[in-house]
């Protein structure tokens, strides 16, 4: 068996998808200006800590935290939808759609939130998800993380979850972030994605190669 393990923001997708969910929400609500504004201490916390996941569960607390589970998940599907219909690199349908072929599990791996990034593997024909998980308050959205942000180490852990469980499996896995290499040299088959020119090279001496997903939509 070989299981394809895909990094989503900038390796699937042109940019990140997390801040255009909030936009996107706040926005179709009227939101903006209140939610944004309420937002600033987290984003001065971060200045301090440098702790991302905080920043991204105090981001949504701020801005989603109230939401009701039924709204979101309505918001959700349409954000999905959206994303995948004009976010997806050429490069990356390819790769999706070469292991689809090959009979190849696909595994999607994610540091954005499973507000939204389930239905993103669903519509890609992913078989399975790992993102970083939110809190609710009954049917309502607290928004910070109920667990770790699936970034780093974090997906290093995974990745090496995902070895002990399958032993005999082929593990290729793709990412566009010098916060992926530790789980890219873990796998059978690392594969950077859009690497900026300077890293190459270095990226290359890791053991990882590099391909261009990045062309013209």
């Amino acid at each position: 068996m070989r299981i394809a393990l895909f990094d989503l923001d900038g390796t699937i997708t042109y940019r990140d998808t997390l801040v255009p969910f909030i936009l996107g929400w706040l926005r179709e609500r009227r939101l903006g200006g209140i939610r944004l504004l309420r937002a600033t201490p987290a984003v001065l916390h971060y200045a301090f800590d440098h702790d991302r996941g905080r920043l991204k569960g105090d981001l949504l607390h701020a801005t989603l935290g109230g939401t009701s589970r039924s709204d979101l998940e309505g918001w959700a599907e349409r954000f999905a939808r959206a994303t995948v219909a004009s976010q997806v690199m050429p490069g990356a349908r390819e790769a999706i759609d070469r292991h689809r072929l090959a009979g190849d599990r696909l595994v999607l791996m994610s540091a954005s939130v499973d507000c939204y990034v389930p239905r993103v593997a669903a519509l890609l024909g992913f078989a399975n998800v790992i993102c970083t998980p939110v809190l609710w308050d009954g049917d309502k959205l607290d928004g910070r993380l109920a667990g770790p942000n699936c970034r780093g180490d974090e997906k290093a852990r995974q990745l090496r979850s995902l070895q002990e469980r399958h032993p005999r499996a082929e593990i290729v896995a793709y990412g566009n972030s010098m916060s992926d290499v530790p789980h890219l040299c873990l796998a059978a088959r690392g594969v950077f994605v859009n690497a900026p020119p300077r890293a190459r090279s270095r990226l290359i001496r890791r053991g990882l190669i590099c391909e261009n997903w990045r062309r013209p939509r």
